[in-house]
């Protein structure tokens, strides 16, 4: 799989964390930055997994 960049915002609530260049919806969200990062790879491999190497 090639490299794919994620965006880490911090907001009121805790973190939210999103790829670049994955067609469809994968987020994930945490409390801390890492969790957020854990989150969001988890939804990755998911996202992969179910609906194959959609990145475009």
């Amino acid at each position: 799989m090639k490299n794919i960049k994620i965006i880490v915002e911090k907001h009121p609530d805790g973190y939210v964390a999103y790829p670049l260049g994955i067609k469809g919806v994968v987020v994930g969200q945490g409390d801390t930055y890492q969790e957020a990062l854990n989150d969001v790879r988890s939804a990755i491999l998911f996202h992969v997994e179910t609906f194959g190497k959609s990145v475009s």
